[in-house]
């Protein structure tokens, strides 16, 4: 878990805000290749806030890094568990990664 702490400074006052985030990577087993799952997946974490990337493996699965608030990923993942209508997901690999910089969530070419 990567707790990023941002300082502001207002006239008089000192305030400290601290904003948890986490750092997910995700491997994504089942059929989710050919099924719109990327996409899904790309829009899914815009819509939530959160950062990161996906892209397909060349083993047939899906792989993910996810960032942002503790609630959204674990919601996302979640999501990640059912996907699109045509996908069929097994099971779902997760492991806590350490932070680099993110700014949006992308698709990544396949490896």
């Amino acid at each position: 878990m990567i707790l990023v702490v941002k300082w502001r400074i207002a006239m008089a006052s000192t305030r400290v805000e601290i904003i948890m985030m986490i750092y997910r990577h995700l491997r994504i087993h089942g059929r989710v290749q050919g099924v719109y799952f990327r996409g899904w997946t790309i829009e899914t974490a815009g819509e939530m806030g959160l950062a990161g990337w996906v892209r397909n493996r060349r083993d047939g699965t899906v792989e993910a890094l996810v960032a942002g608030d503790p609630v959204a990923v674990a919601a996302f993942v979640a999501m990640c568990r059912h996907g699109p209508p045509a996908a069929r997901v097994d099971r779902i690999d997760e492991t806590d990664v350490p932070a680099e910089p993110l700014s949006a969530f992308t698709g990544r070419p396949t490896e």
